[in-house]
């Protein structure tokens, strides 16, 4: 395994306009991810916690610094694949079933299609929702789609998992059930985890705290373990 970093971020900075208006979403975000690391990325909605995670998935570019992925890449390889996001909305296509949105993101990589099904089939199995794999996804509750969205990143076996706010719009009990099979997947793919969350619950049970707010972060505080000790 190789002891770069997955991630690297260097005073990174991104700028939104609107209008004549500019609005900092982050500022000077200096972090890096290892392999296997589990993080917690708290701060109140609206700090930053989304933009640093989608410029840490590739999906945007920063205003200004350096992003990397030592251990993974270009960013072009990213996704699917060394890369999974879990989007804290709904983020299943209504007109395929599960299996089918499962698979997508592997057909997209060039994946044959009954691998990519078989690949699909099997992530729902380990998270016991094989049977949900026939289901549309106006017929789910929100852990389940939950669950489906957590089955679509692991099915293309990433290094690392990024999860914003993936229990915000859940129920407590639910929540706790969709943080648990966060945890399974990642330790099943080997992969480092970062959740951005503003619930505490959820943030205690990562060993790692990074801390943000208006934009600016503060990375490397311990945070309790997951059993919720220090």
């Amino acid at each position: 395994m190789s002891a770069e970093p997955l991630v690297r971020c260097v005073q990174l900075a991104r700028t939104y306009r609107t209008g004549r208006a500019a609005v900092a979403a982050l500022q000077d975000a200096t972090c890096e991810v290892a392999h296997g690391e589990r993080i917690a990325l708290v701060g109140p909605s609206g700090s930053g916690k989304s933009t640093l995670l989608h410029l840490m998935a590739g999906l945007d570019r920063p205003t200004a610094g350096q992003i990397t992925w030592p251990a993974l890449g270009d960013r072009e390889t990213l996704r699917p694949g060394p890369v999974g996001i879990v989007f804290q909305g709904p983020s299943l296509l209504a007109p395929l079933d599960v299996v089918e949105n499962v698979a997508l993101p592997l057909l997209l990589e060039g994946a044959d299609r009954d691998a990519a099904t078989s690949r699909a089939r099997r992530a729902l199995e380990r998270l016991g929702i094989g049977e949900l794999a026939a289901k549309l996804p106006e017929e789910l509750s929100g852990g389940q789609a939950q669950r489906v969205a957590v089955a679509r990143v692991l099915a293309a076996t990433p290094q690392l998992i990024l999860a914003d706010e993936p229990t915000g719009q859940l129920d407590a009990t639910t929540a706790s059930h969709v943080v648990d099979v966060l945890f399974a997947a990642a330790d099943r793919a080997g992969a480092a985890l970062v959740v951005s969350t503003h619930d505490p619950r959820v943030a205690r049970r990562l060993p790692q705290r990074w801390e943000i707010s208006d934009g600016r972060l503060r990375a490397g505080a311990r945070a309790a373990g997951r059993d919720g000790t220090a």
